[in-house]
């Protein structure tokens, strides 16, 4: 190892160690670098822009996460270095999404009176810690544009859980392995105060062993963002493609999650190529197919549908839960030589996909580009998505803790039920 190199890890590890200790609640040391200076006009989306809402603040204080966006920015200026920045934020982002699971699993300290199993603090905290990022100016020379993209990238990828997927084999044999992933909180102009409890589950299932009558099943999860960009960028598929690979696949069940529709949970069967008009967490609307970019595998001609390959009549049968479970098989199609939409059971022979069976939003998207991917790679994965009942809230729009607590739940069972079945 070069001295150089040497040099780099020690840097990168002495300040991780440093913003660790900031996103875990304990006392983190200021910034040494008082040249690190503050962009005046910080390039920000529209979700940044929340921020300074009283149910964001409130939100963050009483979880403890108010104290991530000085980490952050500590760690950055304090950096020396671009290089040493991105592995520093890439390992800050991975601490985050650790203390969330951590928090929500009945780890450590509370950090304050809001529900353990509120999924609101990692994506309040994430984007406070992007904010800091956009707005920081440090000195050293290898500072630049292109570098805080890549600060910003590192950062947001790896609070996701998407860099902390990677199976513990048990010593008595292989478990079975699960991948699923969530979604982060949406419809935000409608309520500031609103949770998503698929992002909830994912945080709730992270690293644990589910004991079946079948054996044990590991579970490894991640949340998306409510964003069209990052899937046009295929966040999806490279968060999903490591473990289907073919020789290299190490899971058995992928499956997606999203917050669906009152009272139900819904188990997809169709999903549709086609995106929609509903706004993202930026305002941002498409109406489009679903673009699949060229440097991940994919079939040509792109499919119109992609099925599920979940056991869902045995998840169906295995889990009666709190709220009824659902086959869905309801998709909307434009019948091939028609021009008009027809809302039917099972699509037909060269139809175009207007709707799958969970929409046209970035749900069925989720799910329709990791089953696309499974095709594609010719793997034999169950792979499939799950709509969670909507999470109700009180007068204030505060989401019903109760209510999440069921729903996680129930989930979990339906996950289990398809790891084993």
């Amino acid at each position: 190892m070069s001295t150089r190199t040497t040099a780099l890890t020690a840097a990168t590890a002495a300040l991780a160690a440093a913003i660790t200790l900031g996103l875990t609640g304990a006392p983190s040391t200021a910034s040494t670098s008082p040249a690190c200076g503050t962009v005046a006009s910080p390039d920000t989306r529209v979700e940044h822009t929340r921020l300074t809402d009283p149910a964001v603040t409130d939100i963050l204080a009483r979880s403890g996460f108010d104290d991530v966006a000085g980490a952050v920015r500590t760690g950055v200026c304090d950096a020396g270095s671009s290089r040493t920045a991105t592995a520093a934020a890439r390992l800050a982002g991975q601490a985050l999404w650790q203390r969330a699971v951590d928090r929500v699993q009945g780890r450590g300290d509370a950090g304050g009176d809001l529900p353990r199993s509120d999924d609101r603090p990692l994506y309040w905290a994430r984007l406070a810690g992007e904010l800091e990022i956009a707005r920081v100016a440090p000195a050293y020379r290898t500072w630049s544009e292109d570098a805080r993209a890549k600060v910003l990238a590192a950062f947001d990828r790896s609070s996701r859980g998407i860099e902390s997927t990677a199976f513990a084999r048990g010593e008595s044999g292989r478990s079975r392995q699960v991948l699923a992933s969530g979604f982060d909180p949406f419809t935000l102009d409608r309520n500031i105060r609103q949770s998503n409890p698929s992002g909830a589950t994912a945080l709730a299932m992270d690293g644990r062993v589910v004991q079946t009558a079948k054996g044990p099943a590991e579970i490894q999860t991640m949340v998306f963002p409510v964003l069209w960009e990052p899937f046009a960028q295929g966040t999806v598929e490279r968060a999903f493609l490591p473990h289907l690979v073919p020789g290299k696949r190490d899971v058995d069940t992928a499956i997606t999650i999203s917050q669906g529709r009152a009272g139900r949970f819904d188990l997809e069967v169709w999903n549709g190529a086609h995106r929609g008009t509903f706004p993202d967490n930026d305002r941002i609307s498409v109406n489009e197919t679903i673009p699949i970019p060229e440097d991940v595998p994919h079939a040509d001609p792109q499919p119109q549908w992609t099925r599920t390959t979940l056991p869902v009549e045995a998840m169906k049968a295995a889990v009666p839960g709190t709220f009824p479970v659902n086959i869905n098989r309801i998709i909307t199609e434009i019948p091939a030589g028609s021009t008009a939409p027809v809302t039917r059971e099972d699509p037909t022979p060269g139809s175009t996909a207007v709707a799958g069976g969970g929409g046209d939003y970035l749900s069925n998207e989720s799910a329709y580009r990791t089953t696309a991917l499974r095709d594609a790679l010719q793997a034999d994965t169950k792979q499939g998505h799950i709509h969670v009942p909507v999470l109700d809230g009180d007068a204030s729009g505060e989401p019903l803790a109760g209510m999440r607590a069921d729903i996680v739940a129930q989930t979990l069972d339906l996950v289990a039920a398809a790891a084993t079945s």
